[in-house]
Parts: structure tokens; C-alpha cells; sequence
């Protein structure tokens, strides 16, 4: 904080004896009005609907531009594939999913054909094996059924056939434990 100078001013009447400059005597002080605290107030902020008017015209244009970009990138790519089928370059190939992970159809014969008619196509089941030497397992977890043939077809030595969507590893323990024991399906 500085300190308030105050400076002398000239005294209204001069002296007789001096003629043409005041002498040091001359001059009183002047009293220096109180000090005050100068109140806090915000800034002044002079032209503000213009700024928000720039700041969303900057932001539309960068939305604009985004969006420009990124068709940019689209068209890039569709037009690279359509330009390389005109010169004869086939276009990249598209890898399929491992054959473990890739459903298969498996055809299997439930034991009970009653609980056959009672599924339909979406249905998860649980497919577990029933042998006669040990306790039942479960083949196949949550399998998708697909088709359920109609009693005339696939009528056979008993039961009745249920198309089921499986991974190709589990279609394989469904074929072997179809041979050695009984299947039955429980609905998930």
C-alpha cells in the first residue's frame, strides 16, 4: 500500500515585502482529506454477446468439420474397395471366426419324444447323458435348439430328433454320448 503524499498549496494572501516569488513561508499545508478503502467490486465486462456469439459459431464449425472428417472417412474407404474392384485387385478377405467358436448343427435323438414336443425353435436346453454305469452328465450346456422335425420324421428306435446349435467340439460329445447312452434335455 503507498502512502498518501498531500501537497502544499500556496496560502491566498502573499506578503507585503515579497514582490515577485513566494518564500517557503508562505506556504501552509493543506490538510489531506481521510484515507478511504476502496470497496471490491467484479470486473467490468464490456461486449459479451458478441463473444458468445463467435464461441458458438466456432463451435458449429467444429462440429461441421468433425462430421466432414469423418465422411471423409467413409467415402476414403468405400471408394479405395470400389477403386480396386475397377483394376481387377479383389477386394481384402474377411477371416471367419475360428471353427471352435462357429455353431454347427447336430442332429440328436432325445430319449423321451414327449419332452420333445414340448420344445420349439429358440428354446436353450441343457442336453445330459444318462449311462447306466455312473451318475448323469450334462453334454451340452445352454444349446440353441434350431428345428424340431415333426413325429413322422425321424421316427425311429424310439424318441425323437431335435436339431440343436452347438460349437463343433461339443457336436462331437453329442454324437459319442448319443452312442453309449440315453439323452434327455432340461429347458434353461
Amino acid at each position: 500500500m503507498s502512502k498518501t503524499v498531500c501537497v502544499p498549496s500556496p496560502s491566498p494572501s502573499p506578503s507585503p515585502s515579497s514582490s515577485a516569488s513566494p518564500s517557503p513561508s508562505d506556504f501552509s499545508p493543506s490538510p489531506c482529506p481521510p484515507a478511504r478503502r476502496v470497496p471490491p467490486f467484479p470486473p467490468l465486462r464490456v461486449g459479451r454477446g458478441a463473444d458468445r456469439l463467435r464461441r458458438a459459431v466456432r463451435r458449429r464449425r467444429r462440429a461441421a468439420s468433425a462430421g466432414l472428417a469423418v465422411l471423409a472417412a467413409a467415402l476414403a474407404v468405400v471408394g479405395g474397395t470400389e477403386a480396386q474392384a475397377s483394376r481387377g485387385v479383389p477386394p481384402p478377405e474377411v477371416k471367419p471366426p475360428p471353427a471352435a467358436v462357429r455353431p454347427v448343427s447336430a442332429p440328436v435323438r432325445i430319449a423321451d419324444a414327449e419332452t420333445v414336443r414340448l420344445l420349439r425353435p429358440g428354446d436353450r436346453v441343457d442336453v445330459v447323458a444318462a449311462e447306466r454305469t455312473g451318475p448323469p452328465r450334462v453334454v451340452a450346456a445352454a444349446a440353441r435348439v434350431v428345428e424340431v422335425p415333426g413325429p413322422g420324421k425321424g421316427a425311429g428306435d424310439g424318441g425323437a430328433l431335435v436339431v440343436l446349435s452347438v460349437p463343433r467340439d461339443v457336436a462331437r460329445a453329442l454324437v459319442g454320448a448319443g452312442a453309449v447312452a440315453r439323452l434327455a434335455v432340461t429347458l434353461c
